[in-house]
């Protein structure tokens, strides 16, 4: 049978209410690009990365002006029903802010620590324990990220002597990535030796090239049993950092190697953040791992297909069905299951349209003007006219009121 390798089991993590790990779905995460201090901002782009699906929101805490908007933006969040996660992005002096700001340290589901910038020779030691001992205080789990752009420079310098000495040196690159693992790993049991539990500790080892990547969540998944958080650092813009973050994460999720993930995209200039909690979310649902939203079965198109209309109703249709969901996810559980074909000529059209739920096959050029429409499999009806598409759509909508709606729920039940 087709499918993905068996998940690697994993510890699982509880962040806030949201289980990572230990068999749980893979989880949809994001990171905030507002000034944290800007309390409204950052109010407004956590709520949109919520509504758009994030199960889990990162947010900088890098000055005491953040530190201290913290408690309020999850104090305001909270008040308007919005109760996802926030997890503090700490670097350098994360010890110091934690310390002087206790509300902060309360208010955070997580701390993101990364040990390549956590402190220097001496201080290191003690400034990841302060993180560590404040995060056991407060009972919150820990994400030991490292980044190959700010990895521990005296790990990587001792290795690469070692290696230079060997008999059988290995690569550089492979140095470099046994230096990221080393630095988690270490990391995660010096959080142990600090009385942290193994259930409040993730890793993450992140790089920015797709077969590093993969190389190095496959070795790091082979030696320990960690919640893992994957994700391409500094992956791009538009469609670069897309299907590199999908092909690299796709990969290793299919080799049953994570338990939560974020695209990491760089916004066009006034882009919508939340287009990467939609990629996160597609990749997922594609790669058969989870159901976010109904899917749309489209045909790219062919000579048979030089009208138009088949590309605005399918894009019609999806915008519809997206734009509809917060609403529809309380009203008629389980629709994000649904599945719709809207196929532009006779050569695919029905057998594509038969295996939705609904579908319809629009006729192609010089094919006769009608559009046989398909529901769980029968045809059931043939609309012709200049309102296909709204006949087609007042289809949809009947059927998901008689598929998912309270009638159908409780005939189930």
């Amino acid at each position: 049978m087709a499918g993905p390798a068996a998940r690697r089991q994993s510890v699982g993590v509880n962040v806030g209410g949201v289980m990572v790990g230990g068999g749980a779905p893979v989880v949809v995460q994001s990171m905030t690009n507002t000034d944290t201090a800007d309390i409204d901002a950052t109010v407004r782009q956590v709520m949109q990365l919520a509504r758009a699906g994030s199960e889990i929101v990162r947010i900088t805490v890098d000055r005491d002006e953040s530190a201290a908007a913290v408690p309020i933006i999850r104090d305001r969040l909270a008040s308007m029903g919005y109760d996802v996660p926030l997890v503090g992005d700490f670097h350098y002096i994360g010890h110091k802010l934690l310390t002087d700001h206790p509300a902060c340290a309360e208010a955070l589901a997580k701390y993101r620590i990364n040990p390549g910038n956590v402190g220097f020779k001496a201080k290191r030691d003690t400034q990841f324990a302060t993180l560590i001992e404040i995060a056991n205080r407060y009972d919150k789990p820990v994400r030991i990220g490292v980044n190959w752009g700010s990895l521990d420079e005296e790990l990587l310098t001792r290795l690469m002597d070692e290696n230079a000495a060997s008999d059988t040196p290995i690569s550089a690159a492979a140095v470099q990535r046994e230096a990221i693992i080393q630095s988690a790993l270490l990391s995660a049991q010096r959080a142990e030796e600090l009385g942290m539990g193994r259930d409040k500790i993730l890793l993450s080892t992140k790089v920015s090239d797709v077969q590093h990547l993969i190389a190095v969540y496959q070795d790091l998944a082979a030696r320990c049993d960690y919640a893992l958080h994957l994700g391409l650092t500094e992956a791009g813009m538009g469609s670069k950092g897309i299907v590199a973050s999908s092909a690299a994460l796709g990969i290793l999720l299919q080799q049953g190697i994570g338990d939560t993930i974020r695209i990491s995209l760089t916004p066009e200039p006034g882009g919508d953040r939340t287009t990467e909690v939609k990629v996160a979310q597609e990749l997922l649902q594609t790669m058969g791992f989870r159901q976010f939203l109904p899917v749309v079965a489209a045909c790219p198109g062919c000579g048979r297909t030089t009208s138009t209309t088949f590309q605005t109703l399918a894009k019609d249709i999806q915008d519809h069905l997206n734009t509809s969901m917060p609403e529809w996810r309380e009203r008629y559980p389980g629709v994000e299951t649904l599945s719709v074909a809207v196929m532009g000529c006779i050569v695919n059209g029905p057998g594509e349209s038969k295996h939705a739920n609904i579908g319809i096959s629009l006729p192609g050029t010089g094919e006769t003007p009608a559009a046989p429409v398909f529901v769980d499999g029968q045809k059931v009806a043939t609309l012709r006219g200049a309102d296909v598409a709204d006949q087609f759509k007042t289809m949809v909508a009947d059927y998901i009121e008689r598929k998912f709606g309270s009638g159908e729920q409780d005939a189930a039940e």
